[in-house]
C-alpha cells in the first residue's frame, strides 16, 4: 500500500498525472475536496486537465499510513495528506502546506496481482487560501 502511494503520487508531482488513472479499477472512484470522479476516462481527464500549460509545482506528502488488509484481496488504508503547491517552476519560496487532509483508500488487488484503487476519499482537515485543483 505504501509502495502505491508513493508511486501515485511520484507521477502526479513529477509527471502530471498522465498514469494517474492506470492507478485506479476500471470502475474507480476519486473523491477531491471539490468533486468526484468515477471511472478512468473522467480521473484521466482531471489530470489532463492539469496540465493546460499552466506551471504549477507541487509535492503530496504522505503521512501516518494505516492498513488494514482484509484478504488476499482487499484493503484499506487511511492516512494524511500535506499538499503543498503554488504556480511557477522551482524554486519557489517556502510557503506553509496548502491543504492538509485525511485520506481514505478501498483497494483491490487484480488478476495481475497489482493492487488498484477502487476508491479514494480525501477530505480536507485544514486549508489556506490557496486554491486547489482538485
Amino acid at each position: 500500500m505504501e509502495r502505491l502511494n508513493v508511486d501515485y503520487w511520484f507521477d502526479v508531482d513529477h509527471h502530471e498525472g498522465v498514469h494517474a488513472h492506470t492507478f485506479y479499477t476500471d470502475d474507480g472512484v476519486f473523491t477531491t475536496s471539490i468533486r468526484s470522479r468515477t471511472g478512468h476516462e473522467a480521473i484521466a481527464a482531471f489530470y489532463r486537465g492539469r496540465q493546460d500549460g499552466r506551471v504549477r509545482t507541487a509535492r503530496h506528502v504522505i503521512s501516518n499510513l494505516r492498513v488494514q488488509v482484509r484478504d488476499a484481496e482487499h484493503a484499506s488504508a487511511d492516512w494524511i495528506l500535506l499538499l503543498y503547491a503554488a504556480d511557477g517552476a522551482p524554486v519557489l519560496p517556502s510557503e506553509s502546506a496548502i491543504m492538509i487532509a485525511d485520506v481514505h483508500d478501498e483497494c483491490v488487488r487484480g488478476t495481475d496481482g497489482r493492487w488498484r484503487y477502487a476508491s479514494r476519499t480525501i477530505v480536507p482537515v485544514f486549508k489556506s487560501a490557496t486554491p486547489t485543483t482538485g
